[in-house]
């Protein structure tokens, strides 16, 4: 998407690049006569206490620079773009994709398909090893980088050629016994598909990738997320409640046979299969320590573990006295309005209004909350008796931003539905100390 690549964009005052020439707008070329392809190449070369540096000038002319430093000290360089290459997209048309199923109209960055393994180590990002040319795993072996997040989906060499439509996605799995032997951990990720890689396939999955462990740590089962915009694409169906518990039923018989083999669940499913199976979460014993708390797994446990540690200390502040409302998505309603129902049990004086919103923007099959957008909020909260102020989950907006899918921003919210609009992180403290102004936060539990 960009391609800003090497350009130094700011020097570190007090650094050991600062007042030796370096400039905004230089490109560097190489470390100590290696040419820098991306960041890892850049943090692996300067790890040396003596570096010399070949810059290239807005002008087209190249100089050297020598830097003398600490063996752990960062040479102070700034770079325009984070990674210091452009961004790889991805080659695959999985017949599940969500950003095929993406309404017209919303802004660039939505529509780009990313399946870049180095965003795996930088962000977090799940990727496909479809997109990893046997230079990229060298690497990766060779600076040893660590975790790698994968999506599997299914370890059918054709099954995941029909399901990526790519060729080479069945082959692209021996990337990750590559990864293996060369002892790097990973992360895995099963997007479920009804009637695709559920039944036996899990089954065939989940025992294929315990093979990979203990590089392979973990691997989460996910449901497809489906759309209304999905005319002319793969017919995909949603899973059901008793679809749900089949699924649990498989995950369920390799985490009690796996752990009695190796000592760990290794396979996890997200929370999304409890809460449409109408089944008890699993206790956080489980989850082993939410090693796939990113991907939807063990979210809800946590955040309930820490509203009851929460709710626990409550008898310590004043008794609050306030009107206001919680918004929140299909799935998470009922949670969300049974806690509400305990602090209003506990303080009389609050009146807590807990609103469902219907996902119209990218259809009803779509029941988390973050992705709803605020115009369906703005929309379906209008007409309500909302208190002084609303609370919305953090995950609606954009991270580290302050607008919302559609783009409406959160002051547009507030104006449009005269309340004071506040976020509540995805923490059990968060939520009693927004309703409560309690000062009980995240991180508490082994203070008190």
């Amino acid at each position: 998407m960009r391609s800003n690549k090497r350009v130094v964009k700011d020097i570190i005052q007090g650094s050991p690049a600062d007042g030796t020439g370096i400039t905004g707008g230089d490109t560097l070329i190489s470390v100590n006569g290696e040419t820098v392809e991306d960041i890892f190449d850049y943090q692996y070369l300067t790890l040396e206490e003596e570096l010399d540096l070949v810059f290239e000038n807005r002008d087209g002319e190249e100089f050297g620079v020598h830097l003398s430093k600490m063996a752990d000290e960062d040479p102070g360089l700034v770079f325009e773009d984070g990674l210091m290459d452009e961004y790889r997209s991805c080659t695959n048309k999985c017949v599940f994709c969500f950003i095929d199923q993406m309404p017209p109209g919303m802004r660039e960055t939505l529509y780009f398909k990313d399946d870049d393994s180095r965003l795996s180590f930088l962000q977090g990002n799940y990727v496909t090893l479809t997109n990893m040319s046997d230079h990229d795993v060298d690497r990766i072996c060779k600076y040893h980088l660590s975790p790698i997040n994968v999506s599997f989906h299914t370890t059918n060499p054709e099954l995941r050629c029909r399901m990526l439509n790519n060729r080479f996605a069945g082959e692209a799995l021996q990337k990750a016994k590559r990864l293996k032997e060369a002892g790097i951990t990973m992360n895995g990720q099963i997007v479920l598909c009804k009637g695709l890689n559920d039944g036996r396939e899990l089954e065939r999955s989940i025992s294929d990738l315990s093979k990979l462990m203990p590089e392979l740590q973990s691997v989460s089962v996910v449901p497809v997320g489906l759309t209304r915009y999905r005319d002319g694409l793969y017919p995909l169906e949603p899973f059901g409640s008793e679809d749900a518990r089949e699924v649990l039923a498989v995950i369920h018989k390799w985490q009690d046979r796996i752990k009695e083999e190796t000592g760990s669940y290794f396979v996890h499913a997200s929370d999304e299969w409890y809460l449409t199976a109408g089944l008890p979460l699993p206790d956080e014993e489980r989850y082993e320590g939410y090693v796939q708390l990113e991907n939807g797994v063990g979210m809800v446990r946590l955040m309930l573990n820490e509203y009851e540690d929460a709710i626990s200390r409550l008898h310590f502040i004043k008794k609050p006295h306030e009107e206001l409302s919680i918004v929140t998505g299909k799935l998470m309603s009922p949670i969300i309005s049974d806690m509400a129902s305990k602090l209003m049990d506990r303080y009389p004086g609050l009146n807590i209004h807990v609103y469902e919103i219907i996902n119209h923007f990218f259809g009803e099959m779509i029941t988390v909350s973050g992705l709803l957008t605020g115009q369906d909020m703005c929309e379906q909260l209008k007409d309500k008796p909302l208190g002084k102020r609303v609370l919305i989950p953090e995950n609606t907006l954009r991270a580290g931003e302050d607008y919302f899918l559609d783009d409406m921003t959160r002051t547009q919210m507030a104006e449009t539905l005269q309340s004071d609009v506040q976020i509540v992180k995805s923490s059990g403290y968060d939520f009693v100390d927004k309703i409560t102004s309690s000062g009980i936060r995240l991180g508490m539990r082994s203070k008190i």
